[in-house]
């Protein structure tokens, strides 16, 4: 452990940062990094009022720098500092690179980086995965293979995630694992009922004088120049504060997580958070550690109030695929995010990237970008099949993409967005992350949501004016990447499928010309 003061980042909040109830600590609020990106406008009040309010609790313990950038604030402290490992390979290279800085293990994760060092040795995998498989990759003689047939198998999620169930002693009997299943992704797929879900609201922030205080900065610097944003200022509705994480997380576990499970991949016009916890935003910021949400939805089941489905689908998305994406990260290494192996060069559209939902008439896109202007948030499924699917059958640049979801989610931070966007979302890895590319059509979209009937766009039709974006979208998609896609066991039946419509041209033909059009 580092002694002395101790160096927060603002995704570094909580007080499992701290190695204990006295240690000092230093706060830095570095205006340029505002300048150099145009965040969410939500996005920007909510790390300005975490970092402000951890600085008000701490007291005189606190030293807060409000500087330019991180290098002038701790020249201006000129002491020696010690900080956890920070969550990106921008800011590790930084403290690294600083002599006054003393770089200590991550937290905040379910599991450290040893163990998933060890778990990869495990599965027979180099521990340097970056260099030896994306060097694999690069080879002539792998470019007419599938990657998961040059012996990548051996990193799977689901695999981790039961090592991690099993280390961590998390909804086992005994030696397996409670109700006899591992998994219970069957159950958790269903479509949203007619009337919707009934669960009660999500826990909602009430802003105090420092989010007052916040908002005029914000207006200020918008105002002089030195910042711009992208979507809606509004009410801060994420946690701010420990506290107003804790309050969440027991609303979630009481009210919401008994409903959670089954509708967690659905998707309502009228309800855009459903039974979702709402609690990343806070986990990111780290005023929340992932096992003490584990422990308490765990508990839930245990004690009768929360389905063992929906217990087991919400801790797997915290010790499986949570943790996974950020060992992911720096397994893979940085230039992880230049790989782009479907050649996918368009680059976002302004009213993409503006999220112009008022441009756009396909109404689940509309909605999901008019979702994302005034909140910064929508849930995963909105993100994945919505957003990044109609990215992906575009042809959308991956690390473009990326940095738009960075930046204009209230969650986003590289780590994640990183190997979730260019791996699992654009498949621009080549299968590295995901066995298949997240595309579908409008059948999918339509059968999950409530979307589709009230829209000028028919799912069914590929052609014609009433033709769904989305529909017509994949079988472009398939046809652009039909050479790759066919040598994927997952997606060969898609391209056989393809080869069968005998409107295919039309089809490729009008999608290719509409450029960066709205749909």
């Amino acid at each position: 452990m580092g002694d002395g003061r101790r160096w927060v980042f603002a995704d570094q909040l909580g007080p499992h940062f701290l190695d204990s109830g006295e240690q000092e600590v230093l706060l830095v609020e570095a205006r340029g990094v505002l300048r150099r990106r145009r965040f969410h406008r939500q996005k920007a009040h909510l790390v300005l009022s975490a970092l402000r309010h951890r600085a008000a609790e701490l007291g005189e313990r606190v030293r807060f720098v409000q500087a330019e950038g991180y290098g002038a604030a701790l020249d201006e402290v000129g002491e020696r500092v010690s900080v956890c490992h920070p969550t990106s390979h921008a800011a590790l290279r930084f403290v690294r690179g600083r002599p006054d800085v003393e770089v200590l293990a991550a937290r905040g994760f379910a599991s450290t980086q040893e163990e998933f060092a060890a778990w990869v040795r495990s599965r027979g995998e180099p521990e340097d995965g970056a260099d030896v498989v994306l060097g694999r990759l690069e080879s002539e003689a792998d470019e007419a293979k599938d990657v998961r047939g040059v012996g990548r198998r051996g990193l799977v999620m689901e695999d981790f995630y039961r090592s991690a169930r099993r280390r961590l002693d998390v909804l086992m009997a005994g030696d397996g694992p409670a109700g006899g299943r591992w998994n219970f992704d069957s159950e958790n797929r269903c479509p949203p009922p007619r009337d919707g879900v009934p669960v009660p609201p999500a826990w909602r922030a009430e802003e105090d004088e420092i989010d007052e205080r916040v908002r005029h900065d914000l207006d200020r610097w918008e105002r002089d120049g030195e910042v711009a944003f992208v979507g809606r200022d509004g009410p801060r509705r994420f946690p701010a504060t420990r506290d107003e994480a804790l309050q969440a997380l027991r609303v979630f576990v009481e009210d919401r997580l008994p409903v959670f499970g089954p509708y967690q991949d659905a998707m309502l016009s009228e309800d855009p958070e459903m039974a979702h916890s709402m609690l990343s935003a806070a986990m990111n910021l780290g005023l929340l550690d992932p096992m003490e949400c584990v422990r308490a939805a765990e508990a839930a089941y245990r004690e009768g109030r929360v389905p063992l489905a929906g217990a087991e689908g919400y801790i797997r998305q915290l010790i499986g695929w949570r943790d996974y994406m950020w060992h992911l990260y720096w397994h893979f290494g940085d230039h992880y995010r230049e790989l782009n192996r479907l050649a996918a060069r368009a680059p976002l559209p302004e009213w993409f990237a503006a999220l112009d939902a008022g441009a756009v008439e396909a109404r689940c896109l509309s909605w999901a970008l008019r979702q994302v202007r005034d909140t910064g948030f929508t849930h995963h499924i909105v993100r994945l099949m919505v957003l990044g699917n109609y990215a992906l059958q575009r042809g959308f640049d991956p690390a473009e993409l990326t940095g738009w979801f960075h930046r204009c989610f209230v969650d986003g931070y590289d780590w994640v967005m990183l190997p979730n966007v260019v791996g699992m979302s654009q498949h621009a890895d080549g299968g590295l992350l995901a066995t298949k590319p997240y595309a579908a059509g409008g059948a999918y979209i339509d059968r999950m949501s409530d979307f589709c009937r009230p829209c000028r766009y028919k799912p069914s039709r590929r052609t014609g004016a009433d033709a769904c974006p989305f529909t017509a979208g994949y079988w472009w998609f398939v046809a652009r990447n039909a050479e790759r896609l066919g040598r994927n066991a997952r997606m060969a039946r898609a391209v056989h499928g393809m080869r069968r419509l005998d409107d295919l041209d039309e089809v490729c033909a009008r999608e290719a010309g509409r450029g960066g059009e709205p749909p």
